[in-house]
């Protein structure tokens, strides 16, 4: 159910694109423990002038390959989340080559109430999920 946007900087091949949403799901499926087929995706690319990714101060190194993953979700555990922070930063890297100074993640959190997955109903209140 959580749903996952990918903010990129144009220039990845469909394989590199495929490869980054696969390997960000593995990592979905085990931090937040939710199905298979919980998979919602959306991939925004964008000239290299339209993402300003800074450091925070933190003295982070950012490329032209950084990704910014917006996840909305409902509440999830601190536990959890921090998690998904260090097994994104991982296989992103492992799989990907994605260096892990490259990755921003950000989680906002919403209630049952908040999603319809269609048919014009709320399902997590209507009891259909």
């Amino acid at each position: 159910m959580p749903l996952l946007r990918f903010d990129v900087i144009e220039g990845r091949s469909d394989e590199e694109l495929k490869l980054l949403l696969d390997t960000a799901h593995e990592a979905m499926l085990e931090a937040f423990d939710v199905p298979e087929r919980d998979r919602y995706q959306i991939v925004h690319t964008h000239k290299a002038n339209e993402m300003i990714i800074q450091d925070t101060s933190l003295g982070l190194t950012r490329t032209n390959r950084v990704v910014l993953i917006s996840v909305t979700s409902k509440t999830r555990t601190e536990e959890k989340k921090q998690a998904l922070y260090r097994l994104l930063a991982e296989r992103l890297e492992a799989v990907c080559g994605l260096a892990p100074s490259d990755l921003m993640v950000s989680i906002v959190e919403n209630d049952a109430a908040d999603w319809s997955f269609g048919l014009g109903k709320a399902q997590f209140l209507t009891g259909d999920l």
